[in-house]
């Protein structure tokens, strides 16, 4: 979490022993130890023992009880405990039974003046050791994590990439834990490469870069984390990939594969997630023949080969030629959809892609950003609706939480009757809006909880945003595309500028006299055209 890397910047730990010790303080209660034992490591603050007999026991901790094994030392040292009673002890503080308590406290203090210890001091001491006792951890067990802790750090930072893919493959059904595990790659500039029928394993793994041998490895996202897959049937298609060459195209790859091994729900999957995109690039196309592959699939392997049964329309065809009709692509907007819903998470792109310049002009913070901050209060948030859930409170008023991801990440948001009943119409599924909130933290490890303030569409605030538009276009390609999109858009306060990329004329910007409400869906539009390089908002 983002409060015990600042404990652990301000520590900065030298030994093992600091280690399992920010491993046991770094829980509620003992945390209010924290900033004394590192301004105490760092001769910033006096060290005091509670008594000079104790110096051996606390030392190591700078004086500050920690660990249970103290209390259970102390009770020995000082009041001449055996092990079994000084458990007792400790069993006893931890419950918090009063009979049973007042009994250990007069054993304590009398067992402390046989050693010389005045009965006052004593019974300081034991009101310091019975405060700390409730919260104590197990010093074994703190060791424990600490070992894996310090091994898992070592292995992150010196060997990232196998690190990442072991760690990912172990969460293969989690999409939470893997959008964390992809946020943080993306912080560390390590590439998460899609879904590939030719490259995957059923399992996340490491690969290197073949176009460039001097570029860093990246991590090739697993078949099996896809949803709906199963990662016996992706272990089966990869070893079928293993033992007879690549995929060469969709019909190879629908005539090698065993009839039992693919489902009409694991091929939706594979298809929204762009696994078969190195085959075919129009995912749309293949998935609206869907129910043509599984009855491929289902004939025998006989008849596959033989090639005497067309794959689509019953036409004949060569098992190595795949005749599919034609289909536009989907949008890149459904793409991401679609990918999203076979994922789990935007993984090649984002909805709030295009809206990146505009959400940084209007200084909109991404929820990790928020949440690595650790600061309560107003927030001004974007993001894309994955679900809403609403209901109805005991008064019969309605409120929802409703989850969103922005390009940190997921965020759920929750919104009361009169704000939820403002923004109604907009707020479903896919939708993108900017959020105006409170954020409130319940404690150290949690995460922020948003109470929204206003919703507004993303796309009304970019047509107030936008003021003009360069379109760079190469020099071949028509206007009257451009032309006839502009001409169904209303007038408007936006200047559209057009610069043809020509040798010698890269700096020629041509403007349109007449101006245009410049909406996202415009720019969609314009950007999906052939012979369009790129669309800068001004």
């Amino acid at each position: 979490s983002s409060g015990m890397r600042d404990v652990l910047k301000n520590l900065k730990p030298d030994t093992f022993e600091d280690i399992i010790a920010v491993v046991a303080l770094y829980r509620p209660g003992p945390m209010s130890n924290i900033p004394s034992y590192i301004k105490r490591k760092h001769g910033k603050e006096t060290i005091s023992y509670l008594h000079p007999t104790l110096e051996g026991i606390l030392k190591e901790t700078y004086g500050i009880m920690i660990y249970q094994e103290q209390v259970m030392q102390i009770a020995q040292t000082l009041s001449g405990y055996s092990l079994g009673k000084a458990d007792l002890l400790r069993r006893a503080m931890g419950k918090k039974i009063k009979e049973e308590m007042d009994e250990q406290r007069q054993v304590f203090i009398d067992g402390a003046e046989v050693n010389g210890v005045s009965a006052q001091q004593a019974e300081e001491i034991f009101k310091h050791v019975n405060k700390f006792a409730g919260y104590g951890f197990n010093k074994s067990h703190a060791a424990a994590y600490a070992l894996i802790a310090y091994q898992t750090a070592y292995l992150k930072a010196n060997y990232p990439l196998e690190f990442f893919a072991a760690s990912m493959t172990l969460d293969l059904g989690n999409t939470d834990k893997l959008n964390i595990f992809r946020q943080e790659l993306s912080r560390l500039k390590i590439s998460l490469l899609p879904p590939n029928i030719n490259k995957s394993t059923a399992t996340f793994n490491v690969e290197a870069c073949s176009d460039n041998p001097n570029q860093q490895h990246s991590i090739r996202y697993a078949l099996s984390a896809l949803r709906n897959v199963g990662q016996t049937a992706m272990q089966l298609i990869v070893n079928e990939r293993g033992e007879h060459g690549l995929y060469n195209n969709l019909s190879d790859f629908f005539n090698r594969i065993n009839p039992s091994i693919l489902s009409k729900r694991q091929l939706e999957s594979l298809i929204k997630a762009g696994a078969f995109d190195t085959l075919n690039t129009n995912r749309r196309q293949i998935f609206l023949q869907i129910d043509n592959l599984i009855k491929h699939l289902s004939l025998t392997q006989k008849e596959r080969n033989s090639g005497q049964i067309g794959l689509f329309n019953n036409e004949q065809v060569s098992s190595s030629t795949l005749n599919i009709s034609h289909a536009d692509d989907w949008s890149p907007i459904e793409r991401l959809k679609e990918e999203f819903d076979a994922i789990g998470f935007y993984l090649s792109g984002h909805p709030l892609n295009e809206y990146k310049k505009m959400l940084n002009d209007l200084s909109i913070t991404e929820s990790a950003d928020i949440n690595n901050s650790r600061q309560s209060g107003p927030v001004k948030l974007a993001g894309t609706i994955l679900s809403k859930k609403e209901q109805i409170s005991a008064k019969g008023n309605r409120y929802a939480f409703i989850k969103f991801s922005d390009m940190s990440g997921s965020f759920e948001v929750t919104t009361f009757s009169d704000v939820l009943e403002k923004a109604r119409d907009f707020l479903y599924e896919g939708k993108s809006v900017i959020i105006d909130a409170m954020a409130q933290f319940e404690d150290e490890q949690s995460d922020a909880k948003f109470l929204v303030q206003k919703f507004s569409l993303l796309d009304d605030t970019m047509e107030d945003q936008v003021i003009s538009v360069i379109i760079y276009i190469n020099t071949d390609v028509s206007l009257k595309p451009i032309h006839e999109i502009l001409l169904r858009e209303k007038a408007g306060s936006g200047c559209i500028k057009i610069s043809p990329q020509q040798p010698g004329y890269e700096k020629l910007i041509l403007r349109l006299k007449k101006r245009y409400k410049i909406s996202p869906a415009i720019i969609r539009a314009i950007r999906a055209l052939p012979g369009v390089l790129k669309i800068q908002e001004i």
